[in-house]
C-alpha cells in the first residue's frame, strides 16, 4: 500500500478524469443523505472512540476494482477534502466479490480494512524522518553490503540512546556491556545554536531541545522490554566484528 497525492494522474482522453483530485471532486457529493459514489466508513481508535470518514473507490485509468491495482480515496469531509484528513492511497489488495479476489493469493480488504491500514503507517512512519534525516539512515549509498548494515545498526542504536534519553532523568544510568562511560544528560539541553542551513523551519527549530523531535518513549510495564538493551547488544556485536580502526571510530 501507498500513498499518492492527489495530482497523481495517468494518460487519459481529452475530457476524462486524469487524477486522483479530479476524481475525488466528480463523485457526485451532495450530503450525508445523498453521498454520491461515497461510502460511509466508522473509524474506530485504540481508545475506543470513532469518527466517520467517507471513501471512494477510484474507477479510472489504470486503477479500479477489476484490476490488479486498486485506488481509494478516503476523507472526512468529500465537499473540501483537508490535507491533513484525506488520503489518497493505492494498494494491490484486492476488492472483496471481485474476479481478481478469485484469483490473487492476498486477502481482500474492504474500505475499512483499507484506512486501517493506512492508519497504522502513521505509527510505522512515526520517527522515519527523524532517522532518515537527523540521524543518516539514508547516508549509506556507495558502501559494501557489510558497511550498509553496520551503518543501519549505529543508526538504530542512535535512534535508541536518543529515545531512551529522551524519557529519562539526569540520575539515571546507561550501562553498556563491559562499560558504564554512557550517561544520560540533562533533558533540559539545548540544540547547537549554529545551525549551518537558514530559513524559517530552521527558525522554529532553533533552541529547542533536539530530543522533542522524536517520539516518546512507552510508559514501563511488566510486558514492555526496554530499547536500551537491545541497542546496547547491536553495538557490542558490532564492536566486535568491526576491524580496529572501525572499533575505535564507533567507541
Amino acid at each position: 500500500m501507498l500513498a499518492l497525492k492527489p495530482s497523481h494522474d495517468w494518460w487519459h482522453a481529452e475530457g476524462t478524469l486524469g487524477s486522483l483530485g479530479e476524481v475525488a471532486q466528480a463523485a457526485d457529493w451532495k450530503s450525508a443523505e445523498q453521498p454520491g459514489q461515497w461510502v460511509k466508513v466508522e473509524r474506530t481508535f485504540r481508545d475506543g472512540s470513532k469518527q466517520t470518514w467517507w471513501a471512494l473507490e477510484v474507477q479510472a485509468g489504470p486503477y479500479g476494482p477489476d484490476k490488479t491495482e486498486r485506488a481509494v480515496i478516503a476523507t472526512t469531509d468529500p465537499v473540501s477534502l483537508p490535507d491533513l484528513t484525506t488520503w489518497y492511497l493505492v494498494t494491490t489488495l484486492p476488492a472483496p466479490g471481485s474476479p481478481v479476489a478469485e484469483q490473487s493469493p492476498l486477502v481482500a480488504a474492504s474500505f475499512e480494512e483499507v484506512i486501517r491500514l493506512s492508519g497504522l503507517r502513521m505509527w510505522i512512519e512515526q520517527s522515519y524522518k527523524q532517522v532518515r534525516g537527523t540521524l543518516g539512515w539514508s547516508q549509506y549509498q556507495v558502501r559494501s553490503d557489510r558497511a550498509m548494515r553496520r551503518h543501519w545498526q549505529l543508526v538504530c542504536c542512535a535512534f535508541s540512546f536518543c529515545w531512551y534519553h529522551h524519557s529519562h532523568s539526569l540520575t539515571d544510568q546507561i550501562r553498556l556491556p563491559e562499560s558504564g562511560w554512557c550517561q544520560t544528560t540533562s533533558q533540559q539541553e539545548q540544540a547547537p545554536e549554529d545551525i549551518s542551513a537558514g530559513g524559517k523551519k530552521n527558525e522554529r527549530l532553533r533552541g529547542r531541545s533536539t530530543t522533542s523531535l522524536l517520539a516518546k518513549s512507552p510508559a514501563k510495564g511488566e510486558s514492555l522490554v526496554g530499547t536500551m538493551g537491545h541497542a546496547a547488544a547491536l553495538l557490542a556485536g558490532l564492536v566486535r566484528t568491526a576491524p580496529t580502526s572501525c572499533a575505535s571510530a564507533v567507541t
